[in-house]
């Protein structure tokens, strides 16, 4: 299937797994046919794509390293000009990684920067015409994927992903008010929804002591995530420059 623009376009980054695979397919189920960004999850971004044609979604696959904000310049400046519309455009993707001060080095804290507040920043801005531009009742929405620690809930060892987060949290209030009327601009801020693959909590003993700290006792799923997602972006019509929390209470605790 082809994307027309006769149904609401969504473009999510990060699009092939988990978090981004589940708001991919929550928005399909809304009606929104997709554009999914991917960097290397080449196999699971064709899975994505076939399962969303069972929902009726049309998808285009984009292949996107949010490290070169050049490409991220030219891709969005491309789409500007190519789609029939854009509607909703979802922050998904982002760098997560540890950097112990006695460790960080500049090209950790630049990369974290690049791609989690700087590539969605320039993104955001060569497609806001279209995004201006929605029919949807509620306008045109961005929706940013935070991250409830950068709110007041500090990590130890986690700075260079801190700080761009935290850049990424002031981006969602600083363009509600410059987006607005016609563009809502909001974020989610997930504790864990998905504990991390490998690396550091992927282990039960460092997921217990985490779920430990949260009142409902457990993990959240990257679809619950989604759901606040897809009601950020077609429902929450009075809604912009907010932070939505998902996160079972780990703030209260």
């Amino acid at each position: 299937m082809n994307i027309t623009g006769e149904r609401p376009i969504a473009l999510i980054t990060g699009a092939a797994r988990r978090v981004g695979r589940a708001t991919s397919l929550a928005l399909a189920r809304a009606g929104c046919d997709i554009i999914a960004t991917y960097r290397t999850s080449d196999d699971e971004a064709h899975s994505l794509r076939d399962e969303l044609s069972d929902h009726g979604a049309a998808c285009q696959l984009q292949q996107l390293d949010l490290a070169d904000l050049d490409v991220v310049s030219r891709l969005g400046a491309a789409l500007r000009q190519s789609l029939p519309r854009l509607d909703v455009l979802v922050h998904n993707a982002s760098l997560y990684q540890r950097t112990p001060l006695k460790e960080l080095t500049a090209e950790a804290a630049l990369a974290h920067f690049r791609i989690n507040a700087l590539a969605p920043l320039l993104l955001t801005k060569e497609l806001t015409p279209l995004l201006r531009a929605s029919a949807l009742p509620a306008g045109g929405a961005v929706v940013a994927m935070c991250d409830v620690h950068v709110l007041g809930r500090p990590r130890t060892d986690f700075t260079a992903y801190s700080l761009s987060k935290a850049a990424l949290t002031e981006m969602v209030h600083t363009l509600a008010r410059e987006l607005a009327p016609n563009i809502r601009v909001n974020g989610v801020a997930p504790g864990v929804v998905a504990f991390p693959e490998s690396g550091h909590e992927s282990d039960p003993k460092s997921q217990a002591t985490y779920l430990s700290r949260v009142p409902l006792n457990r993990a959240g799923t990257p679809e619950e995530a989604a759901e606040v997602v897809r009601w950020l972006a077609l429902d929450a019509s009075y809604l912009t420059g907010q932070i939505v929390r998902v996160d079972g209470g780990r703030w209260l605790a």
